[in-house]
């Protein structure tokens, strides 16, 4: 069952080996119709994206800005199970072949069933899960029920954690290490891009190997180019999220999204 860890694995080394940053992308399931989320989701891996993350719809999302909020919102109200998750990493990971994550806050698992969420999410073909507020001290039973199956264990870590906190995480983790910082909101963005920069020096310096991977507010090539210049990946979620909630009607979402996931990839390959 590791086929898809190594996927993600592969996928980031090969980024990696061509001398660029791998492209992640992130949108929810069931925005705006199931159906509609594969369909996107499809677009962007087309436009270039080299992994996806489906978030899983949460009423309380503590991480996520207003415009992902918006859309988690629109699916929830649509009625998105997470069967439905399961089958939208099923169908974009077998259309397209390439890694399907899943980021998830740890309520809805830990009702789920830890066991049946793994397994299922293991036969759909998904790659792994982020999960963004489960911390590592208490995670023993997830990862014992992901590695079983074969899946990735991908943990957040902010500016805030000191370098004790980031070598439990990355001693533990696997997939890639997630950092989180952001652009805009806490100052400006030069000196939070530095922040990110050092976070991920710092992640490096715990000496696992694992890939970082940043999710920053990038939402345009120029910015994208900026972080791959110093992270393994790049991690775009609100500019795409933004770009389905703005489009007149579906058609045109899908084209501006696929779009978007193009632009992005010329970033990262330093061609902004």
């Amino acid at each position: 069952m590791s086929g898809n860890h190594q996927l993600l694995t592969d996928t980031l080394a090969a980024a990696k080996a061509e001398g660029r940053a791998a492209l992640i992308a992130y949108l929810p399931a069931g925005f705006p119709t199931v159906d509609g989320g594969i369909e996107a989701i499809e677009a962007v891996f087309d436009g270039g994206a080299d992994v996806v993350e489906v978030g899983l719809p949460h009423s309380d999302p503590v991480l996520d800005g207003p415009v992902i909020q918006t859309a988690d919102d629109i699916a929830l109200r649509g009625g998105v199970k997470i069967a439905d998750v399961m089958r939208t990493v099923r169908e974009a990971h077998r259309a397209t072949g390439k890694p399907v994550l899943v980021m998830t806050y740890w309520n809805p698992i830990d009702r789920y069933g830890v066991e049946r969420f793994t397994a299922e999410l293991a036969e759909a073909g998904g790659a792994g899960c982020i999960l963004p507020d489960l911390p590592v001290q208490e995670s023993a039973l997830w990862r014992e029920h992901a590695e079983k199956h074969g899946l990735a264990t991908v943990f957040v870590v902010a500016p805030s954690s000191k370098d004790e906190r980031l070598a439990e995480i990355t001693a533990v983790g696997s997939g890639f290490v997630y950092a989180a910082s952001l652009m805009g909101v806490t100052g400006t963005r030069e000196s939070v891009g530095a922040q990110a920069e050092e976070l991920v020096r710092r992640t490096r310096g715990t000496g696992s190997g694992l890939p970082v991977c940043v999710g920053l507010g990038v939402s345009n090539a120029t910015q994208a180019a900026e972080v791959a210049g110093f992270a393994d990946g790049v991690i775009v979620g609100s500019a795409f999220v933004k770009r389905m909630l703005d489009a007149p009607d579906h058609a045109s979402g899908i084209a501006a999204v696929r779009e978007l996931a193009g632009l992005l990839a010329k970033g990262v390959r330093g061609r902004a």
